[in-house]
């Protein structure tokens, strides 16, 4: 008797057809409720997500465009034609002769109004004398075509007139609305003109990477003060005890403090002339003669420095003090019965808790140190080597009235941020588990 071997698709022999369907896969993509209620949801948060994205991204993408323009402080209000209008000659009765005036000027100094038009409502009682040949009169009427106006130009049209009774009667003044100026002038924030003289102005100075360097200086050190200054007083204040909640407040105070007073009266108590500071210290015999602590280098980027970290380590104290707080104290307990002293109870203990939230005001200390300016310019104005990108932005754009200059700076503070974001997410945080 032959062996029958099996159909093709039937089940083997000691298998069941069930145990032969192959198993079900689930549907692929999202099902149309799922899709809908994703329609949904960025529905409701597409104007919050809008307002968001304007509020950000307008002001940076208009830094960019400045950055590439040659634009000066003056060049902010496009160019328009201005006109005054008065009577001259001093008419006291009627058909005494005077002059209409109308004094004409370009508000730019190196921008063209073209098509400059001239209109004005002449008042009745006026005998009108011999017009400019560019202006024509239609009843009371007038209208002036002045052709274009240079850079700064300026001029005065003088008219003719005879007092008239109904002059008189008005009282020999000129009406209050004033005579219609108009023109045409190209905007150069709005034109297609576009250079890279204001990045190349600001990396051919000798000076830029001086400033960089200074920044760089600042910001390392007084956001690594801050830090070590909060952590500090987060392990004085970690432990309970009477006066606790004074001490933190007075801790708190060069943070809340408004920065105007706290930095006047650093100032104050470190002038060298009539400051505490340098009375107690030639007092002790430290110095013979008095210190200028913010006027001479590198002194006065070490005050700065300073007073960075005194300012600001608050905020890292409270960020750190509520981590250390929230670790649970089993395990120092267990660490005391094995005999670890209390620095290797935090270096193996304590410190692996706080490398997240020290990672992260590290990150936000940077940026916000980077782009400090008020303290700085406060303190020193950003003289005797204190002179950084913010302070660079400030002097470029106000002090020079080169606002595409200060632009271009601040367009480079963005990139080193940038840079310093990117790598601190790409190898920091991954460390950390951020």
């Amino acid at each position: 008797m032959t062996a029958q071997t099996p159909r093709s698709g039937s089940a083997p022999l000691g298998q069941s057809a069930e145990t032969s369907r192959p198993a079900p896969t689930p549907p692929k993509g999202r099902n149309p409720l799922e899709r809908r209620e994703a329609r949904l949801a960025w529905g409701l948060l597409l104007p919050t997500v809008t307002a968001v994205t304007l509020v950000v991204v307008l002001p940076l993408l208009a830094i960019f465009w400045i950055s590439v323009k040659p634009v000066g402080l003056a060049d902010l209000r496009p160019p328009v034609p201005v006109v005054s209008e008065d009577l001259r000659g001093r008419p006291e009765a009627v058909g005494d002769a005077a002059t209409l005036r109308y004094r004409l000027r370009n508000s730019s100094q190196d921008q063209v109004i073209s098509g400059v038009l001239l209109t004005d409502t002449l008042p009745k009682g006026l005998e009108i004398g011999d017009l400019d040949p560019r202006c024509v009169l239609d009843g009371r009427e007038m209208t002036c075509d002045l052709g274009d106006f240079e850079g700064g130009y300026r001029e005065t049209i003088e008219i003719p007139v005879i007092i008239g009774q109904a002059f008189a009667d008005a009282g020999m003044e000129l009406p209050d609305s004033p005579p219609g100026l108009t023109g045409r002038a190209s905007n150069v924030l709005t034109s297609g003109s576009f250079t890279f003289e204001n990045f190349a102005r600001i990396f051919d100075g000798a000076e830029f990477w001086g400033v960089l360097w200074v920044t760089l200086v600042y910001t390392v050190f007084g956001t690594i003060g801050a830090l070590l200054f909060g952590l500090f007083a987060a392990l004085l204040l970690d432990k309970s005890f009477r006066g606790q909640g004074v001490l933190r407040g007075l801790y708190l105070f060069p943070y809340v403090a408004p920065v105007i007073a706290v930095a006047f009266t650093w100032i104050i108590l470190f002038d060298p002339f009539s400051g505490s500071a340098n009375a107690l210290l030639i007092q002790m015999g430290v110095t013979d003669e008095a210190i200028n602590f913010f006027g001479q280098r590198p002194l006065a980027l070490i005050m700065v420095i300073l007073f960075e970290v005194w300012r600001y380590f608050p905020l890292s104290f409270l960020f750190i003090l509520a981590r250390m707080q929230s670790i649970d104290t089993d395990m120092y307990e267990a660490a005391d019965m094995d005999g670890a002293s209390p620095f290797q109870q935090f270096w193996y203990l304590s410190m692996p808790q706080l490398l997240g939230i020290l990672s992260v005001l590290f990150l936000l200390r940077f940026i916000w140190t980077f782009n400090k300016f008020d303290d700085i310019f406060l303190l020193t104005g950003g003289n005797a080597g204190t002179r950084t990108l913010t302070v660079n932005v400030y002097e470029q754009a106000f002090a020079v009235s080169n606002i595409g200059a200060g632009a271009a700076v601040a367009v480079v503070i963005f990139a080193c941020l940038l840079v310093f974001s990117f790598l601190f997410f790409r190898f920091i945080s991954q460390e950390e588990g951020l």
